[in-house]
């Protein structure tokens, strides 16, 4: 009967006005579809986040599995061992992360407080300079000592106190979010196999043989674009990370594990993301040293000068093969209806979009019958 009514002259049709309407109700009530995915998220926040967690954690167990522990024969023994040493990988990553960012960052901060009055006289000397008088910003008041700068802080916080205090109780909702997260991460990692079972049998049963094995097909390509994008993204990140670390290091630059911390992170984000983190980290060098910050910026130039002609060719190769027109729309695109996560995502959202038009809808629109 399916079969019978597919070869009706107007199911294509009926197919293509049915598509086009639950576009357009999408489309006109999207504040609403927002709303309602926002506030699905917010109740299974920490299980998509345990998700998220093991799926990205899943390629460093699958590495210990098969050259640390390759020589197990009971296949349960090294799920375990290669799960338990992933996870703790991590959290000593993590650990080490801490210890090296929380002490810069203290002293970064002191020594921002300890150097204000030359900070506020530079600014001073700056604006003479530059034929401004501060009085004419309206900054007078403002850099006119330390003291006056710390007042001023002071009253920011006191009138903002509410919101200050409603952001830290953010954070400690994110970090307990996180934790809960993390702890599921090892449960859905120790049950991978059960579970990828379970999805198999269930869509076996409901699409039946031959439409699971095309589904299974183009999920494993997805699952392949998806997988190969974030642990060659976090590959490249740890390498640009560390090159800047060890330029940092031998020119005697201050604050190396925080100002490479902060540009790994960012070159995370395509596209603009590594020239926010030069600012940021030029911005926290200029505070001391205004060589440094000049020499970090022409050296990040052309670490990111072969970071994207030389690394990143070399790591990604021809997985995604996407236009930069595309991937540019898609940060945009992603950014503005998903924010961070959006532009995290966006390189590997549009590469699979790109294959399943090529491969997929483009051959499917062409081999239609044409009248």
């Amino acid at each position: 009967m399916n079969k019978r009514l597919r070869e009706k002259p107007w199911y294509n049709n009926a197919v293509a006005l049915c598509i086009a309407v639950i576009l357009y109700v999408l489309l006109t009530h999207w504040g609403g579809v927002r709303e309602s995915v926002g506030t699905f998220f917010r109740y299974f926040s920490p299980v998509i986040l345990g998700a998220i967690i093991a799926y990205i954690v899943n390629p460093l167990a699958g590495l210990y599995g098969r050259t640390l522990f390759c020589w197990i024969k009971k296949e349960k023994v090294k799920t375990f061992l290669s799960n338990f040493l992933a996870i703790l990988t991590v959290i000593l990553f993590l650990v080490f992360l801490l210890l090296m960012l929380i002490p810069q960052l203290i002293e970064s901060v002191a020594t921002f407080a300890g150097n204000l009055d030359g900070y506020v006289a530079s600014l001073h000397a700056m604006l003479d300079s530059l034929g401004v008088s501060s009085s004419a910003l309206g900054l007078d008041k403002f850099i006119d000592s330390s003291e006056a700068l710390i007042e001023t802080v002071t009253d920011f916080v006191k009138q903002n106190l509410s919101k200050i205090l409603s952001a830290s109780a953010s954070v400690g909702k994110g970090a307990i979010q996180f934790l809960v997260g993390f702890l599921l991460s090892i449960y859905l990692l120790g049950d991978k196999s059960r579970l990828k079972n379970g999805g198999q049998r269930l869509l076996t049963a409901a699409l039946g043989g031959a439409k699971y094995e095309k589904l299974a097909k183009v999920l494993r390509r997805c699952h392949s674009i998806l997988n190969r994008y974030i642990v060659f993204n976090l590959l490249d990140s740890l390498i640009v990370g560390g090159a800047n670390a060890l330029f940092m290091a031998i020119v005697g630059m201050p604050y190396v594990g925080l100002v490479s911390f902060v540009v790994a992170v960012f070159n995370l984000l395509p596209t603009f993301g590594p020239v926010f983190g030069a600012l940021i980290g030029g911005f926290v060098l200029l505070m001391v040293n205004p060589w440094h910050a000049l020499a970090f910026l022409i050296f990040t130039a052309i670490l990111q000068t072969i970071d994207g002609y030389i690394l990143k060719p070399k790591l990604f190769g021809d997985s995604l093969g996407v236009s930069g027109l595309w991937i540019l729309v898609g940060v945009i695109v992603g950014g503005r209806a998903f924010g961070v996560v959006g532009i995290l995502l966006a390189i590997p959202a549009v590469a699979i979009l790109d294959f399943l038009y090529r491969e997929h809808f483009l051959p499917w629109l062409e081999a239609r019958p044409k009248d």
